[in-house]
């Protein structure tokens, strides 16, 4: 009976810890399904695109603050511990939450409306600069030796859980009121539904237990002490972005902009498009402990080679077949074989970012290297994709967007070198123990 209690225990603990991570993702997917709608209502402009457009890079801005708050919020993770973090930025993200489920329209009570969503995005985005890194950087630091890529794919995989249920609870309510009522004021309800799930979320990671990792730490920098480190790793800080920029670009095209784009771009259903989201989160949801597990064994670089070079080269051309007889089965066979891309990426590389940040700064240096690339890239994918088609005129031009993204990555692997990829964590301070799968 014990034993089994003790085998259980990990899946507690990953379980409690990557909640907090499903509920940012919910919210950031809800509002990127039903960015039309949200347009309607906050966001009035004097033709749709402008506003759709206004409501996209809102949806954008979010990611401004993350990296201030991977600095802020990051110190906070390596200075108190993971699990007075974790509960902060939780409390974070409901308030983002709040602000979209219930703010009133701007016919309501005009500018301000805009405004509320507006700083509602930038608390959250506050709050998801340094969530993601602090829950990876937790499930590395209780992954037993040889199974961290295992562990920490799971921080992904609450993201796909948060993309099928976003998607899920949006069909539902599609099929209850009809697209005219849920484009008038049934949007909020999947908002609610996530407000719904705040205390059940307070309630389980309050349980969540302080890493030993962490409390056997002598070492807890203060803030100007982790600055100074930081700047110590922009060299390693700087590569890893350029690296996430791929897997933030390809979440962001194949999730949160996937119902925008089959709607308005391709003319399909939006229940069509919802369902198509669903498929990819549960894809996802398999390739991405499979491949982080493949990692363990086969070592990080070559997924991440062959995933970005697969990218390169099948971006566009993925795109130009689905926009050439556009409908369902073509939509859901483009981005399963994206998320293909995306899930080998993502497997070997959130747990390589973890592995190659010192300690001392390995949350806040984490969080600093994805917040930038999600910030400068993937975050505004949704808008970046719409004024590329809006500017040339082109319905597959998204897809140069992702192979622009493949190529940054495979460039920044290529320039850091065999060596440097293949060097262990634990040949340097703050190792986080003899795994020596990186290379």
């Amino acid at each position: 009976m014990k034993s089994t209690a003790r085998a259980s225990a990990p899946w507690r603990r990953i379980f409690v810890v990557a909640s907090g991570n499903f509920l940012e993702m919910y919210d950031f997917m809800v509002f990127g399904y039903y960015a039309p709608a949200i347009a309607k209502a906050f966001f009035p402009a004097g033709n749709e695109y402008a506003s759709l457009m206004l409501t996209l890079m809102t949806f954008g801005a979010g990611f401004l603050m993350r990296p201030v708050g991977a600095i802020v919020l990051g110190a906070y993770f390596d200075r108190h511990g993971r699990r007075s973090g974790l509960l902060l930025t939780l409390g974070l993200m409901a308030v983002g939450t709040l602000a979209i489920a219930v703010t009133p329209t701007y016919a309501q009570i005009g500018l301000v409306a805009p405004i509320l969503v507006l700083l509602g995005r930038l608390v959250q985005g506050l709050s998801a600069g340094v969530e993601l890194g602090g829950v990876s950087v937790y499930l590395s630091e209780i992954a037993p030796p040889g199974r961290r890529g295992f562990y920490c794919a799971w921080q992904s995989g609450s993201q796909q859980a948060a993309v099928m249920a976003a998607a899920i609870v949006g069909l539902a309510a599609g099929l209850w009121l009809g697209n005219a009522r849920m484009s008038a004021f049934g949007w909020r309800l999947p908002f609610f539904v996530g407000c719904l799930l705040i205390p059940f979320l307070f309630i389980i990671r309050s349980r969540v237990e302080e890493t030993e990792a962490f409390r056997n730490r002598v070492d807890r920098p203060d803030f100007a002490t982790l600055l100074k480190g930081i700047g110590a790793s922009t060299g390693v800080i700087v590569r890893g972005a350029m690296m996430a920029i791929m897997t933030t670009v390809f979440f962001y095209m194949i999730t949160a902009y996937t119902p925008t784009y089959g709607a308005k771009v391709l003319a399909l259903k939006p229940t069509t498009s919802l369902l198509v989201t669903v498929c990819v989160g549960l894809c996802n949801f398999v390739m991405l402990p499979v491949m982080g597990a493949v990692s363990d064994k086969i070592g990080r670089r070559p997924l991440l080679v062959a995933a970005s070079a697969a990218a390169l080269i099948l971006g566009y051309p993925v795109m130009l077949w689905l926009v050439a007889a556009p409908s369902f089965g073509r939509l859901l066979a483009a981005e399963i074989a994206l998320a293909l891309i995306y899930g080998a990426y993502n497997g070997a590389f959130i747990v390589y970012l973890v592995e190659i940040m010192p300690e001392r700064v390995r949350t806040a240096g984490f969080s600093l290297a994805y917040s930038l690339a999600t910030a400068l890239f993937g975050g505004f994918t949704p808008a970046i994709a719409t004024y590329l088609i809006q500017l040339t005129s082109n319905k597959a031009i998204p897809g140069a967007w992702l192979s622009f993204a493949a190529l940054l990555a495979l460039g920044s692997l290529i320039l850091q070198g065999r060596q440097a990829v293949s060097t262990s964590a634990a040949t340097r301070p703050g190792a986080l123990g003899a795994d020596t799968s990186i290379g």
